[in-house]
């Protein structure tokens, strides 16, 4: 009886996804394999066999790819630390890596553009210092995406570690290092093993989020296209709502199939998890 009425209160919330989510994704999906009223293949194909929208999903998953294995890189060393502090300290530390997500990502987008452009600091520094006989040309560019994507997206990478890293018993590495294994070996036997969860749960929000984001691609990437951007524009400005469902199936797909290969990657890494 207590697990059925627990079963109830699920129902307005899987209520509200299958309205609002399910429901639209599922006829978005089916509208791409219908023309004329009748079956059709004509949109996919049309997008595979086109070189510049090929070369838009390569960009955007070129970018995707990037900016996840930065914030890894980043990330976990970062929530290592973190992870390893005093409960005081190690709030004080959690609140100022998290802080970036309470501010807009148009107000991020646009600080780097000051950053990054030619007239910008990065470049005034370079040009003081000697370092560069001319300004570099890194905003509007593939490497600008990937700056204002891995600001956007490394507090989510530190926040999924931090909770892995911190539920990891001390005294496994500790015993150890008291048999024998050096601190370097104690953490690729025990701990990263260990983290993997973590490191994938952040790597798939990081790549989903990356594919998916508008706003900071269409700022820093001025006329280089994202899979998010063309899409906009091919909905919203071209009024081709056909190829822009076709474009958001294919998102659809990217994700599961990334989502599927993190997780195989993950039992293989820690079969035990």
């Amino acid at each position: 009886m207590k697990k059925t009425y627990l079963y109830w209160l699920l129902l307005p919330g899987l209520l509200f996804l299958a309205v609002f989510m399910v429901i639209p994704i599922v006829l978005t999906i089916g509208s791409t394999f219908v023309q004329n009223s009748s079956f059709t293949l004509e949109g996919y194909l049309h997008f595979f066999k086109d070189p510049y929208f090929l070369k838009i999903l390569l960009t955007t998953l070129e970018v995707s790819v990037v900016t996840t294995l930065v914030c890894v890189l980043m990330g976990f060393p970062t929530a290592y630390y973190i992870s390893q502090k005093a409960p005081r300290r190690k709030g004080i530390l959690l609140a100022l890596a998290i802080f970036p997500l309470l501010t807009s990502p148009v107000v991020r987008s646009f600080s780097w553009m000051v950053i990054l452009g030619r007239k910008g600091l990065l470049n005034n520094v370079l040009l003081g210092l000697e370092i560069v006989d001319e300004p570099l040309n890194i905003l509007y560019t593939p490497a600008a995406m990937i700056i204002g994507l891995v600001h956007l997206f490394l507090p989510l990478m530190i926040i999924s570690l931090i909770g892995v890293l911190e539920n990891i018993d001390g005294d496994l590495v500790h015993a150890a290092q008291s048999l024998g294994a050096s601190r370097f070996s104690a953490f690729r036997k025990i701990v990263f093993p260990l983290s993997v969860p973590g490191l994938i749960i952040g790597s798939i929000l990081v790549f989903v989020g990356s594919l998916t984001a508008y706003t900071t691609p269409a700022l820093l990437g001025g006329k280089q296209r994202v899979i998010a951007t063309f899409l906009y524009q091919n909905a919203m400005t071209l009024n081709d709502w056909f190829l822009a469902s076709v474009i958001a199936t294919i998102m659809i797909v990217i994700t599961f199939i990334v989502v599927g290969l993190l997780n195989k990657t993950a039992h293989k890494l820690n079969p035990k998890g």
